[in-house]
């Protein structure tokens, strides 16, 4: 038997359950890394059910940081066409467009498909502001929107539909050199 090998064995008995303590600490950690991100999800979710305008609004940046998990997406549906008010929908569109990813173009395309005329037109607004900068950005997100087209939801196809056309009319201010 190889050296290295012996040299394990018979540093097992102590090595092994410093290994294993190891691992449970780390996965302490990461649960509860995990379960305070669910509380502040808990308490934003909560906020986006007040009766005050200014605390959807707030729920709803907060919330943006939270649309990768499953608990805070059905609360952003909810707040982007929000019912009490075009600025709850104007602030919680940008937050979630400001993190320039599928999942924030997959959460506003979905309320997109359902927003009446007046929210669309917040969210119209909030996508212009977010993406008018950089050339780089609207067309990432031009491309995205392409590839949630084909998106088995039919709800986020056609927001992603027309969050494509809204893109397209943008004319950014900064293109690369």
């Amino acid at each position: 038997m190889p050296e290295p090998d012996l040299d394990f064995i018979a540093s097992a008995r102590q090595d092994m359950p410093c290994l294993v303590a190891e691992v449970r600490r780390l996965r302490a950690l990461l649960r509860g890394d995990s379960d305070r991100r669910h509380a502040a999800c808990v308490a934003l979710r909560e906020l986006g059910r007040s009766p005050d305008y200014r605390d959807r609004a707030d729920a709803g940046r907060g919330l943006a940081a939270f649309a990768d998990m499953q608990e805070a997406l059905g609360p952003l549906l909810e707040l982007v066409p929000d019912p009490g008010g075009t600025f709850v929908t104007r602030v919680t569109a940008e937050a979630v467009l400001r993190r320039m990813d599928r999942i924030g173009l997959t959460a506003i395309a979905s309320a997109m498909a359902v927003a009446n005329s007046n929210h669309s037109d917040w969210i119209h607004a909030a996508t212009v502001d977010v993406f008018s900068i950089f050339s780089e950005d609207r067309d990432k997100a031009m491309q995205l929107c392409a590839e949630m087209l084909r998106d088995a939801d039919d709800r986020v196809a056609l927001g992603a539909r027309q969050l494509h056309d809204i893109l397209a009319e943008i004319d950014p201010v900064l293109r690369p050199a």
